[in-house]
């Protein structure tokens, strides 16, 4: 809740509006788990409040780690159909941590790469759903940065995911800066730009392409919105600042990873400051699709960079426990805990 709600929520129940600050405080900065810890309420207040809300911090019920390090975790969904459930993964790497978070309970978008897809569409998570991904996390303390490239497509849970920034960024919520957030989209018509101009984080959009026949059999999203489209919005904006504009690029073999593909890519984003992430592709059950090398990643990482576009090849990280790019999904769980 935003200090409004929590005003309306206190004097609804008889307290004094002030009373609404203090209990952001405990949520946002000191990240309580119950109503009970709140000692500068009265005990009065803090029974009231507890006879008809609870601070919502659920636990993860199961984990996985990898021999990286990187670890997944398995959160319960605060819906009403009890059986739903999402992962989400945290990746120490020295000095950062990063934790990728996500927001709805399989995706609606069907890439042909991501075993998420392949699980369908369960619901959209609330914005408690997402923000207790972050909350709960054993290892909340070490976070550096937050990526919305978990399960589900952001813009598609789009006032669920503006509401979670606006906490981790507002002055009264936990005053993150928002070059520590950034949010994923494939491109989703009339979404991605109430992003840009609602929420001041960094941008990262689904690529894998740079050819329109080929994206729409990777990515169905690519007849709605085609990249060119996304890439002419995207110029409307600054990303010279405080914003950053990158791309995601899974590396295919023999596919999307020649010099012909490097060429279009340079064509479609002249003018516009940005960078590109080449991802390893993992391969996927019933999809047939090959894997880069790493010679032939490095060929285009190299022609890129030469070319003004800043170019890095992503690290790996937790694929011997499906918690790498495009492996995430909960159809077993959901399967198995029915």
């Amino acid at each position: 809740m935003t200090p409004t709600e929590l005003k309306a929520l206190v004097v609804g129940l008889g307290m004094p509006a002030f009373t609404a600050k203090q209990v952001a405080q405990w949520l946002y900065v000191k990240h309580v788990k119950s109503i009970d810890e709140m000692t500068n309420l009265s005990k009065q207040n803090r029974e009231l409040l507890s006879e008809h809300f609870e601070v919502g911090a659920m636990a993860p019920i199961d984990c996985q780690r990898s021999k990286d390090c990187t670890i997944k975790y398995l959160f319960p969904v605060f819906t009403a159909n009890s059986h739903l459930f999402v992962e989400t993964v945290f990746i120490p790497d020295h000095d950062r941590a990063t934790l990728c978070v996500s927001c709805q309970v399989g995706c609606k978008m069907n890439c042909l790469f991501c075993q998420t897809g392949k699980q369908g569409w369960q619901g959209n998570l609330t914005a408690a759903d997402i923000l207790n991904q972050i909350y709960a996390l054993p290892e909340v303390d070490q976070l550096t940065n937050i990526v919305f490239m978990g399960q589900g497509e952001p813009m598609d849970n789009l006032d669920a995911v503006l509401h979670v920034t606006e906490i981790m960024t507002a002055d009264w919520g936990w005053q993150w800066s928002p070059k520590r957030i950034t949010v994923s989209s494939v491109g989703v018509k009339g979404k991605l730009k109430r992003f840009l101009d609602e929420s001041p984080c960094h941008v990262a959009i689904s690529m894998h392409s740079p050819l329109h026949e080929q994206r729409l059999q990777l990515m169905p999203a690519e007849k709605a919105m085609p990249l060119e489209e996304t890439i002419a919005l995207l110029k409307q904006y600054d990303f010279t600042h405080q914003r950053r504009c990158s791309f995601e690029y899974i590396c295919f073999g023999g596919l999307n990873d020649s010099p012909l593909y490097g060429r279009e890519i340079v064509r479609l984003l002249e003018g516009l400051e940005c960078r590109v992430n080449l991802i390893r592709f993992h391969e996927i059950p019933n999809v047939d699709l090959p894997s880069s090398d790493e010679k032939r990643m490095e060929a285009l990482r190299d022609y890129l960079t030469a070319h003004g576009i800043t170019t890095t090849i992503r690290a790996s990280r937790g694929q011997d426990i499906f918690a790498a790019c495009g492996l995430l999904s909960t159809a077993k769980q959901l399967e198995t805990l029915k």
